[in-house]
């Protein structure tokens, strides 16, 4: 039994194009020290949730969403940069083969498929931001997408909270837009979706109190 969920995994890493779990904390301890920061302890905190989440949904494997939560933003490992840490983290992964977590570094900040919806300062070039509209048009989201998506906005630097919580702390931080209640709504619908489909309150699962 534990033979087959192990290779099971192992299968949906190799078939996903993802680094090991190690190989995964490497990249993550060397971006931290090119560029350290609240951002890593962030990182480890989505990464937590998307696996406890996961081993709750029959199509997820647990380590491929903590793989995903661990690296989705590794773009930040280029320097103090706001939505160009999209586009560096997709071409970063894609530069190592693992083009699923590249795809992840770009679809984790849309649950809300417009790329006005950012919330922080588009510091890409036009045709990088071209690159990233064209991408989200062209991309159909899978749950591994929307888990991270949730995860986001789950994950403080210090810990797990309630999704409200991180919104309010993310517009802060980062201003506020026209979009931003229609994003807050897609989030609210991706807690709602994963409520669902695990069959409980996910605050219960990460240990939110």
């Amino acid at each position: 039994m534990h033979i087959e969920i192990a290779l099971s995994k192992r299968r949906a890493i190799l078939i996903m194009r993802l680094p090991t779990i190690l190989e995964a904390e490497k990249l993550l301890k060397e971006a931290e020290q090119l560029n350290s920061g609240l951002w890593v302890g962030h990182s480890k905190t989505v990464a937590f949730c998307a696996k406890v989440i996961a081993e709750y949904c029959d199509n997820l494997d647990t380590d491929t969403a903590y793989i995903l939560g661990l690296l989705h933003d590794i773009g930040r490992r280029e320097g103090m940069t706001d939505m160009k840490h999209i586009i560096d983290g997709y071409r970063f992964m894609k530069s190592l083969g693992y083009d699923d977590c590249a795809r992840i570094c770009l679809t984790h900040s849309f649950p809300y498929k417009d790329i006005r919806s950012y919330n922080g300062q588009n510091d890409c070039k036009v045709a990088e931001t071209e690159y990233i509209k064209s991408f989200l048009d062209q991309t159909e989201y899978n749950d591994y997408d929307r888990l991270i998506q949730l995860c986001d906005a789950l994950a403080l630097p210090d810990g797990e909270n309630y999704i409200e919580k991180c919104l309010v702390d993310v517009v802060m931080r980062r201003g506020f837009n026209d979009l931003t209640i229609p994003k807050w709504k897609a989030f609210l619908n991706l807690k709602d979706y994963f409520d669902k489909k695990t069959g409980t309150d996910i605050y219960k699962l990460i240990g939110v109190q």
